[in-house]
C-alpha cells in the first residue's frame, strides 16, 4: 500500500500546522504591493517537503520537542529557497511555477527581482536577530552552492560534453545541497554535536541525489507528469540517462543525436528520436539503478540514527520522493 504525504507527516502534523501560522506571520509586510505578492505565495506553496525534512532530522537528533530554533530554521530555508525560484523565472522568463503564474509573469521581472531580494534580506534578519549564525552559514553556504551549479550547467550545456561526473557535480550543487541544508539546520537547531550535523547533511545530500535523477526521469516519461516531457532535451540539458546512452553509441549514432539535441528548435521529432534513442540504449535502467543507490546509501546513514516515528516517517519520505509520480 502506498503512504500518502499525510500520514508521513502525522508525527510532526501539530508541528506544521504551527510553522504554517508561523510562516504567514513573517511574510506579512505593511507595503501594501509587497503584502499581496507575499500573500499569494504563501496561498501557492508546494507539498512543504523541505519543512518535512528539517522537523524529521531535528526530532531524530534529539530535538524532541522542537525548540523555536527550528521553526526559525524552516523558515529561513523557505525564504532563501523561495526567493531563488523567484529570480529562476525571471532567468528562465518563466510564465508558471507549479501550475500558477510565476510572479514575473502577473508583476513584471524588476518587481520579482525586487520580492526576491526582499524575501533573500527576511530570511537574513531573521537569523541575524535570532543570533541564529549556524543556521545562517548552513543554508547561504547551500544558496551559493545553487548558484555554481546552476552557472556550471549553463556553461556545459553550451558544448554539451557533460560526463557523468560532471552531471553528479551538477545535481549535488543544484538540487541536493538544499535538502543537505534541511537536514542540517534539523541537526544544528536541535543542538546536536558536529559529527551528528555531518551525518545529517550527508544523509540529506543522498536523498536529494536520488531526487534530482527521479526529476530527469520524468523528462522520458509517456505523460505531461509534472513538467512537460522532453523539456530538458528542449532546453538542451544533459541529464543522467542520455549521458549514459551516448557513452554506450558509436561516433555516427553520437553525432546524430547531439545534433539533435542542438539543433531540436522545440521540434517534437526531434526531441521524440532523442528520447526513443535513450529507452533503447538502456538510458533509464541506468538511472533508475543509480537513484536507488544513492537512496539505498540514504537509508543507510538514516538508521545510524535511534529507531523513532519520526526516523520511520524519513525513511518512508525517501521512498516518496523516488516513487512519486510528478
Amino acid at each position: 500500500m502506498t503512504v500518502t504525504l499525510d500520514q508521513i507527516q502525522a508525527p510532526i502534523a501539530a508541528e506544521m500546522e504551527e510553522f504554517e501560522k508561523k510562516f504567514r506571520q513573517s511574510m506579512q509586510t505593511r507595503q501594501l504591493l509587497l503584502d499581496k505578492i507575499m500573500g499569494y505565495i504563501v496561498k501557492r506553496k508546494g507539498k512543504q517537503i523541505r519543512p518535512m525534512f528539517v522537523f524529521f532530522t531535528a526530532k531524530i537528533s534529539g530535538g524532541d520537542p522542537l525548540p523555536e530554533a527550528t521553526f526559525r530554521g524552516a523558515a529561513l530555508i523557505e525564504l532563501l529557497h523561495t526567493a531563488t525560484l523567484v529570480h529562476d523565472d525571471v532567468v528562465d522568463e518563466s510564465n508558471y511555477r507549479r501550475g500558477f503564474f510565476s510572479i514575473n509573469a502577473l508583476w513584471k521581472n524588476k518587481i520579482a527581482v525586487l520580492v526576491g531580494d526582499y524575501l533573500l534580506s527576511k530570511g537574513l534578519l531573521l537569523s541575524l536577530e535570532n543570533d541564529d549564525y549556524e543556521l545562517l552559514k548552513i543554508v547561504s553556504n547551500a544558496v551559493k552552492e545553487l548558484s555554481e551549479g546552476e552557472l556550471l550547467q549553463i556553461e556545459k550545456a553550451r558544448r554539451l560534453d557533460i560526463t557523468e561526473d560532471v552531471y553528479f557535480d551538477i545535481i549535488r550543487q543544484k538540487t541536493a545541497s538544499l535538502i543537505a541544508s534541511c537536514c542540517a539546520v534539523g541537526a544544528a537547531s536541535a543542538g546536536a554535536d558536529k559529527e551528528t550535523i555531518e551525518r545529517a547533511r550527508l544523509f540529506g545530500e543522498k536523498v536529494g541525489m536520488a531526487f534530482q535523477i527521479k526529476d530527469d526521469l520524468f523528462d522520458f516519461g509517456t505523460d505531461e507528469i509534472g513538467k512537460p516531457v522532453g523539456i530538458d532535451i528542449k532546453e538542451k540539458k544533459m541529464t543522467l540517462p542520455l549521458i549514459y546512452a551516448l557513452q554506450q553509441a558509436d561516433w555516427l549514432t553520437k553525432r546524430r543525436i547531439i545534433y539533435n539535441v542542438k539543433n531540436n528548435d522545440g521540434r517534437k521529432d526531434r526531441v521524440q528520436a532523442v528520447i526513443e534513442f535513450v529507452k533503447q540504449s538502456g538510458g533509464l535502467n541506468y538511472a533508475i539503478q543509480v537513484m536507488e543507490r544513492y537512496r539505498d546509501e540514504a537509508l543507510e546513514i538514516l538508521r545510524t540514527f535511534p529507531a523513532s516515528a519520526s526516523r520511520t516517517s524519513l525513511e518512508q519520505l525517501i521512498n516518496y520522493t523516488i516513487e512519486r509520480e510528478k
